[in-house]
């Protein structure tokens, strides 16, 4: 019951969720597609990647300042404008083609990212209780269908641009609900600027940072992992992001679930470890199956890491503060999607994709420092 109440009080943002995962849990189980579309090599696909996160992070500079121009219509006008570049993603005949449209597309989702972050981080404060968890537990769960669907779709040779084109008129649907002012707070004549609060963005920023280069590294890439290193099928290989969404939707239910009564440090270190021991699961699978329970792991670990991140900028800063402190942590957090896919990239080209994710199991365990600064704050 907590969970449903956290979703009808923050119904608006929640539908942002479900848009922003319909869509990436179709890219995800669609990028074998699309790099055979392409023509582009694990390295080169993977640099290309971050032409979308060169997007995402510029948007967040300039979220905070397009949503208070544009008020209660923010959200709505740039979900509308995700919506109508989606369809080209899988159009895209070359490298290049496909730079520029994951550039245009990551600026949309976000602007998109920061506004349902604060919306939620406002009604946190608003009504006194965790949101974040419900929130995004609901982009997992749109996430994993759409990638269910999308496996379904590549198996029965359906049209993949009929696909996106029917995943962004969902998504228009949606923008319809999606009106919601943004709070206004009057900063007081004598208070800090945003940076004085350095430290908090900074540390959150990392743990989110880590949270979604794991994430984005399963997104990615585990379809292929499946379907080249371990000679799995088209269905197959969709499986692997969808397992990840369905963990995920599970473990940030499960959290939102336990918000009263479990410290979100302890919640942390828990996850971690659940993190780490997927990821290693996953380079070491000896078949889909046990590669799928690997990333369902990773999917429970990771799934509360990111949300809380974000969270606990929203209640360790000025209300006034708030969405300037929600982008600045999100523009670190959000470089994961710059780093990770060269990266993957670069060590599966050098190397295979087992060594990547051997990688991430290392890069996981470096939140238990981080988590135990965060530790030490008051709550």
């Amino acid at each position: 019951m907590r969970i449903l109440s956290a979703l009808r009080l923050s119904y608006v943002p929640v539908t942002g969720f479900l848009a922003i995962g319909l869509f990436w849990g179709s890219f995800s189980a669609a990028v074998p597609v699309i790099k055979d579309n392409i023509g582009a090599s694990d390295e080169v696909f993977g640099w290309a990647l971050m032409a979308n996160a060169i997007g995402v992070v510029s948007a967040m500079f300039l979220a905070p300042r397009i949503d208070a121009a544009l008020g209660k219509r923010s959200l709505q006008i740039s979900m509308g404008c995700f919506a109508v570049i989606l369809p080209f993603l899988i159009m895209s005949w070359s490298v290049q083609s496909f730079v520029c449209i994951v550039l245009f597309s990551g600026f949309a989702a976000g602007q998109v990212d920061i506004l349902i972050n604060t919306r939620v981080s406002e009604l946190e404060a608003r009504h006194g209780r965790s949101l974040m968890n419900a929130n995004h537990g609901m982009f997992s769960v749109a996430y994993a269908m759409a990638a269910v669907m999308m496996g379904v779709a590549r198996s029965n040779d359906w049209s993949l641009q009929i696909y996106f084109i029917v995943i962004a008129a969902i998504v228009l649907t949606m923008v319809t609900w999606m009106a919601m002012a943004p709070d206004v707070e009057a900063a007081p004549e004598d208070g800090a600027g945003v940076w004085q609060y350095r430290v908090v963005i900074l540390v959150c920023g990392a743990i989110v940072l880590i949270a979604f280069m794991t994430e984005s590294t399963v997104e990615a890439w585990s379809a292929l992992h499946i379907e080249r290193t371990l000679n799995g099928n088209a269905a197959e290989g969709a499986l692997g992001p969808a397992m990840l969404g369905l963990t995920m939707a599970v473990g940030r239910f499960s959290g939102q679930a336990v918000s009263d009564w479990l410290s979100e440090t302890k919640v942390l270190v828990v996850s971690t470890i659940l993190a780490a021991v997927g990821c290693l699961l996953a380079a070491t699978a000896p078949t889909p199956s046990v590669a799928y329970l690997g990333f369902g792991v990773v999917g429970l670990g990771v799934a509360v890491i990111g949300p809380i991140g974000l969270g606990l900028v929203g209640r360790h800063v000025p209300a006034h503060l708030r969405s300037r402190a929600i982008s600045a942590a999100a523009v670190v957090g959000f470089s994961a999607f710059f780093v990770a896919p060269g990266l993957m990239g670069m060590i599966s080209q050098a190397y295979d994709l087992r060594v990547a994710y051997l990688c991430v199991t290392g890069l996981v365990l470096i939140l238990l420092p981080l988590i135990w600064i965060a530790r030490g704050w008051r709550q």
